[in-house]
């Protein structure tokens, strides 16, 4: 009769093994949130009607390139964003807060708008996206603006929310290092508890 020998291998504590588990899924949701997609939350109405407050969003974080965690350099630079890309990027005046708007003039754009018309190198841009709460009223800035030719390694954003939106007509230009991620898709949205938008959940953000 075959002799079955006892394996001297001693099993793990249970409190190891989990603990095991709970490391190695930490490292890895660390390693996708800095190199792969972030989760994102929609707290101001820039973006309407793109974006609805509630809305929280999936961004690629490897879309525009790989940087070494917590700095501005690049491991892998990926596409430049484009005009119309939606991004997420540090504001200027305060690096440690995320602004989401969108690419309207890229490097060698020139920008205008004039009574609330973009005008991007000489010739009217036609957005459908955009939105105008004081369709009658006319400011300074924010609705007659420039023109400005938009620097080497640099980007104009804009929310599509034009009336109610700070952006680079009133902030300046956004570096393309600080960017950090291309929206990508509305994976929850809410306006509260009892108010579940279920036909945006899974929609593209574009």
């Amino acid at each position: 009769m075959p002799i079955l020998l006892q394996s001297s291998r001693r099993r793990k504590p249970l409190w190891l093994e989990y603990g095991e588990a709970l490391f190695v899924a930490l490292i890895l949701a660390l390693v996708i949130r800095t190199f792969v997609v972030q989760a994102f939350k929609i707290p101001s109405e820039s973006m309407l009607n793109t974006l609805l407050v509630g809305d929280h969003l999936l961004a690629s974080k490897f879309a525009y390139g790989i940087k070494i965690p917590f700095t501005h350099t690049y491991i892998w630079r990926g596409d430049d964003p484009q005009r119309g890309d939606i991004i997420i990027f540090e504001y200027p005046n305060d690096p440690d807060t995320d602004f989401i708007k969108r690419v309207i003039g890229v490097p060698g754009d020139i920008i205008e708008v004039r009574k609330k018309q973009l005008y991007r190198n000489g010739e009217p841009v036609k957005e459908d996206y955009i939105r105008f709460t004081e369709p009658g009223r006319i400011q300074p800035i924010r609705d007659n603006f420039g023109p400005v030719t938009v620097p080497e390694d640099k980007l104009f954003v804009m929310g599509d929310n034009r009336d109610n939106s700070m952006d680079s007509r009133f902030w300046g230009f956004v570096n393309r290092s600080a960017v950090r991620a291309k929206a990508w898709r509305i994976y929850w949205s809410w306006a509260g508890f009892d108010d579940i938008r279920w036909k945006r959940i899974g929609r593209a953000v574009e």
